[in-house]
């Protein structure tokens, strides 16, 4: 089933913060009940935000009174300023609003309010129906990078819980798999959340593909020894020159991969590429509850003394020097990223 989806005039997502224990569905009525979701990673994947973000935008047309256009649309501009607020780096989200608020923005004056909830929700749809076919695009270039018996190191989680479905890195990782390559995962836990260790483990166990997990301290260690042949990993936001903000610690694997000459990819749909920003510095990086570093217990205890403090830094951003090629939809792009990126986005 696919990650997030619309029935019943409500907004349905997997609740990834209680997985692998428990699989739940959870509905959404309204936009600032959306937002909360994405804040508090019921759901998490820049591509799946920015659906679930569209979808909250259908919401609050449906909330609204209005009975015009424009009184719809003024509604509606209050309920993208609430949407894009809830995380900050990951760039499909605003994308998503935005371009929800265009085809509002274009129809406002021609069609009814009734007309206008119609097209946004139709607009949402078509969001999530591109999702999954742009996914599946990518995930056949990047299979080609795949070859029979490689074992590869990846990040956090990309699969169908991180997108509307299949998945970008992870859906690479997948494609490869059912193409009959005999392949190994080496699954970082991705701390504090563990993002890896819960989702990542729990879609390749579905998949039946052979996996280990990895504390994200090992990468560097099975790099170089010889054991790892690729590394891949998606991104929350791609600037213009392909420096790459992705889950906090990508930083370090890509760094590693470099120094032992292991091809680095990251994944990602030109939504991610923000050809706004001319290098990574420039990207919003998001820092969340210390709480999410301090309550991390061994062994049914608390690890922190209760008197600790922590930083939680979500993302960091992975220099274009230390990547091999970025795989789009559109094919993979390889240096000059600030060229070649370009190309891949526009055309």
């Amino acid at each position: 089933m696919r990650t997030i989806f619309w029935e019943d005039n409500q907004l349905k997502m997997i609740d990834q913060r209680i997985l692998p224990g428990r699989f739940e569905v959870v509905s959404f009525s309204d936009h600032v009940s959306v937002a909360r979701a994405i804040q508090d990673m019921v759901v998490r994947g820049a591509p799946a935000i920015g659906a679930a973000a569209a979808f909250g935008m259908a919401l609050a047309g449906f909330e609204s009174t209005a009975s015009s256009g424009h009184d719809l649309f003024n509604d509606l501009q209050n309920a993208s300023d609430t949407l894009k607020a809830a995380r900050p780096t990951a760039v499909n989200l605003a994308w998503a609003v935005d371009r929800v608020m265009w085809i509002a923005d274009k129809m406002k004056e021609e069609r009814s309010a009734a007309e206008l909830r119609q097209l946004i929700l139709d607009a949402a749809q078509r969001i999530a129906d591109e999702d999954v076919e742009i996914n599946k695009r990518m995930a056949e270039h990047g299979a080609a990078l795949i070859e029979d018996g490689d074992t590869i190191i990846h990040h956090c989680n990309t699969g169908a819980l991180a997108t509307v479905d299949w998945g970008t890195a992870l859906g690479v990782i997948r494609t490869a798999h059912e193409q009959g390559k005999n392949i190994h995962v080496l699954v970082d836990e991705t701390r504090p959340r563990l993002q890896g260790a819960r989702l990542t483990a729990w879609e390749l166990d579905q998949y039946g593909i052979p996996y280990e997990l990895i504390s994200d301290n090992m990468a560097g260690y099975f790099l170089k020894a010889g054991k790892a042949q690729k590394v891949l990993f998606g991104a929350d936001r791609v600037a213009a020159n392909g420096d790459v903000a992705n889950k906090i610690g990508t930083y370090m694997l890509a760094l590693a991969a470099h120094d032992n000459d292991v091809p680095a990819y990251s994944v990602v749909p030109t939504s991610t590429i923000d050809l706004s920003l001319e290098h990574g510095d420039l990207i919003p990086i998001e820092e969340r509850d210390p709480e999410e570093v301090l309550g991390i217990q061994f062994q049914g205890e608390r690890v922190a003394p209760i008197e600790a403090e922590a930083r939680n830094i979500a993302f960091d951003v992975t220099p274009n020097r230390l990547l091999t090629g970025i795989v789009t939809e559109n094919g993979v792009v390889y240096p000059p990223f600030d060229v070649n990126l370009r190309k891949a986005v526009l055309g």
